[in-house]
């Protein structure tokens, strides 16, 4: 099973030109598709969409992206170009886990962690990051383990947590974890204090599947245990982290123009994906 997990990013009508700009950082980056309401792209050859949603929803630090740069040029000029018209939340400098690191918000309101390190170590240039903060905290933990038993092809890589002497509230806390989830690969910690942020639907997750047997498992799986379903393949998993189930087939079925609306008028009804409807939507 191979589901080509990746990140979909909220946008209010800039996802092209956010598109753009993300592009012009990375080798090996390109726009796949551009219509006015989706933009798939590729960084340094990893998948990403970018929905033109409207304002509803806003990205926040919850989740971020860590880049592993292996030299000084890469992360100065990254930090650079990220940083400008945008956001500073910890300073490019040295720290108890990096010779250099730091974490800030582009000018489309998209948190990164630059830091420099081994490729080696992670062997994705570009991670997905959670915070678990607010009603989450101390909820990391459980979600490595409860992810990693969800998707096929995972494992847990690492798990390190705060040591008593790191203060009472944090021990025993997530510092830093790193899993496997369908081949690729994630990051989690817990993040202690007051924050006025938390998962919501500007960053959800793609998850492609081949036929109705993997959606039902997936939907039924992912919204068990406190998880909500929304519409059109949407849900929010016990975390609040918000998915996509999405059947591979509905590329497909929306490339001929003169069925792609009767198409999206059949999604649009659904929560959960039928592919068989859609199919006879697209008759």
């Amino acid at each position: 099973m191979n589901n080509n997990i990746h990140p979909c990013i909220w946008y209010d009508g800039n996802a092209k030109a956010a598109a753009e700009f993300y592009c012009g950082l990375f080798p090996d980056s390109k726009i796949t598709a551009d219509t006015p309401m989706v933009v798939n792209f590729e960084l340094n050859g990893q998948k990403f969409m970018g929905l033109n949603g409207g304002p509803m929803f806003k990205t926040n630090p919850s989740i971020s992206f860590m880049v592993i740069c292996q030299s000084d040029e890469e992360i100065n000029m990254l930090w650079e170009k990220l940083t400008d018209n945008g956001m500073v939340m910890m300073a490019l400098n040295k720290y108890d886990w990096s010779e250099k690191y730091g974490f800030c918000q582009d000018k489309f309101g998209l948190s990164w962690q630059i830091m420099k390190g081994k490729y080696t170590d992670v062997n994705q240039k570009i991670t997905p990051t959670f915070l678990f903060v607010g009603n989450n905290y101390g909820r990391a933990e459980a979600a490595v383990k409860y992810y990693t038993g969800v998707f096929p092809a995972s494992s847990i890589s690492g798990i390190l947590l705060y040591q008593e002497n790191e203060g009472a509230e944090q021990a025993g806390k997530v510092k830093h974890s790193q899993f496997i989830a369908d081949g690729k690969v994630f990051m989690a910690m817990d993040g202690f204090g007051n924050h006025n942020f938390a998962f919501n639907e500007a960053i959800s997750f793609v998850v492609e599947c081949k036929d109705q047997q993997e959606i039902d498992y997936f939907w039924n799986t992912l919204t068990a245990d406190g998880g909500k379903e929304s519409m059109c393949g949407w849900l929010k998993d016990k975390f609040g982290v918000s998915w996509q189930i999405v059947p591979k087939v509905l590329g497909k079925l929306m490339s001929n123009p003169a069925k792609a609306g009767k198409v999206m008028e059949a999604f649009m009804q659904m929560k959960k994906f039928d592919i068989a409807a859609l199919e006879k939507a697209a008759e």
